[in-house]
């Protein structure tokens, strides 16, 4: 989806009472913070390298990922745990597994080939099992209009001219690779406004930043959270709509902020579910989505959604990981549950299923070594998939030998 976001005092304090007050209790186990420990190479025990999707769609993926990889430095440096790759190493592993995938048919000859010529490296997990957890997001489509109305009042904007993204590593080394989001107003720089100040203050109205106008404060915001979509317009045309970029405020989840409140249980949340009742309770809408200060501007796309590599997102072969922890653009490996859905849009049963994917995109929700989203498409099935799923899996990347 491409979501895209910062400790708080909070977290910082709560931090601080857990290594106090460690030795009155048991041992905590931290999350993963750093590249080196997100990934740890296996020498045994390998999955087995069986994939549930058709071959052409993988092809396309890898040949898009090499798309991005051809316009690095070929000395750029990724982390595939603690080991130091270089895009030149990464380049020429996916350019011998795109081999393998045209010239060898048979399955089990794939996956003999693999464990025979690949490095493979299993995701550390979150912190509580070591395992990681899947969700999914999609690409929706919404009724939108490219005028306001008295229909269509809600507004999906463009990247202002006043946001500034500071690389703050030019004030310090120790900053490398760090940035912020901000505004300049009266010679100081400001964070950038928030979703309450711009949907409920209306900060940036009348700016001329209108994309378009969409019915529904939570169509907006759903397609914020997924970060790519289609607008059928009252004018009869259709566009994309991709993310742009973000204002800089953390991401926090209208989920979890439903089931504090006691509006939905953990065991009912899904995408559906929160739109369902935010259509029977309009006096809670605003406080919802509030919660999540983040906010998402758009840009129009001639094509199909782009992830944080800039290439377009292949339906079920993509995937959105931390990209402060995983090498961007790595061949990955999943393994764990997909829904089954019949002819309503209902699901029927949970399946085991396991795939090639490759590490495509980001969100803001997807932090740690313990999660993981994939990109679904669109169409009912995605809708449901992304909507529906939160299934604990493994993650492996895989790399050349030699």
């Amino acid at each position: 989806m491409t979501i895209k976001q910062c400790h708080s005092l909070a977290c910082i304090l709560l931090l601080f009472f857990f290594l106090f007050f460690s030795a009155c209790g048991p041992a905590i186990k931290k999350e993963i913070a750093s590249p080196e420990k997100a990934l740890v190479q296996i020498k045994r025990s390998y999955p087995e390298f069986q994939d549930d999707m058709d071959r052409d769609s993988l092809v396309l993926a890898v040949k898009r990922n090499l798309e991005y990889l051809n316009k690095l430095n070929p000395d750029h440096s990724f982390s595939y745990g603690s080991m130091k790759v270089t895009s030149r190493q990464v380049r020429e592993s996916q350019e011998t597994f795109l081999k393998l995938l045209l010239n060898v048919s048979d399955p089990e000859a794939l996956n003999r080939e693999i464990k025979k010529n690949f490095l493979v490296f299993r995701a550390a997990g979150g912190a509580e099992n070591r395992r990681v957890l899947f969700t999914g997001y999609y690409e929706p489509v919404f009724e939108a209009s490219p005028e306001k109305d008295e229909t269509f009042t809600y507004p999906l904007y463009k990247t202002p001219s006043d946001l500034i993204k500071v690389d703050l590593s030019l004030f310090n080394k120790k900053y490398k690779g760090e940035s912020i989001i901000a505004r300049l107003e009266d010679n100081k720089v400001l964070p950038y406004y928030s979703r309450k100040q711009i949907e409920d203050e209306k900060t940036l109205s009348g700016k001329g930043l209108e994309i378009a106008w969409l019915k529904d404060p939570v169509d907006v915001a759903f397609l914020q959270i997924q970060g790519s979509g289609q607008l059928k317009l009252t004018n009869g045309k259709t566009i994309s709509v991709g993310y742009s970029v973000a204002n800089g405020h953390p991401y926090n989840s209208i989920g979890r902020y439903m089931i504090e409140k006691g509006m939905l249980t953990k065991d009912e949340m899904s995408m559906q579910a929160i739109r369902s009742y935010l259509s029977l309770h309009p006096e809670v809408v605003s406080d919802a989505l509030n919660y999540n200060p983040s906010y998402v501007f758009f840009r129009v796309l001639t094509g199909p959604p782009l992830g944080n590599i800039q290439v377009p997102l292949t339906p079920g072969r993509s995937l959105a990981l931390d990209s402060g922890l995983f090498p961007k653009g790595a061949l990955c490996f999943i393994a764990c549950k997909k829904p089954v859905v019949n002819s309503k849009g209902e699901i029927t049963e949970w399946t085991n299923f396991s795939r090639f994917i490759m590490n495509q995109d980001t969100g803001g929700a997807i932090k740690g070594a313990g999660r993981a989203d994939i990109f679904w498409g669109n169409g009912q099935y995605a809708e449901v998939a992304a909507g529906y799923m939160k299934q604990e899996g493994e993650l492996y990347m895989l790399l050349k030998k030699d």
